[in-house]
């Protein structure tokens, strides 16, 4: 259904335009304290989507997210004794 997606935070100088970024992408999170949106774009267009949004008057910056990006698998990682007993892992 979904291509590979990633997140952009928009950071915004009023919360009154937040709804108006609904149609560049789907919105996870707004937080109202610190005036960010988290948007869920495709991967493909994020690059220029990020140039469409620091276009607009009342976005201050806009960032990529490099979770894609990141390795998640751990090498070394001990694991948890207590998580042990609970899943009875052999």
């Amino acid at each position: 259904m979904f291509g590979q997606r990633q997140s952009i935070i928009v950071y915004l100088h009023s919360l009154k335009h937040a709804k108006l970024l609904r149609k560049y992408g789907n919105i996870h999170y707004i937080s109202r304290r610190l005036k960010y949106v988290v948007l869920y774009c495709d991967m493909n267009q994020s690059d220029a989507l990020q140039e469409k949004l620091n276009a607009f008057p009342f976005v201050k910056r806009v960032e990529p997210s490099y979770r894609p990006f990141l390795k998640t698998e751990f090498e070394n990682s001990k694991p948890d004794r207590a998580k042990e007993y609970d899943y009875k892992i052999d």
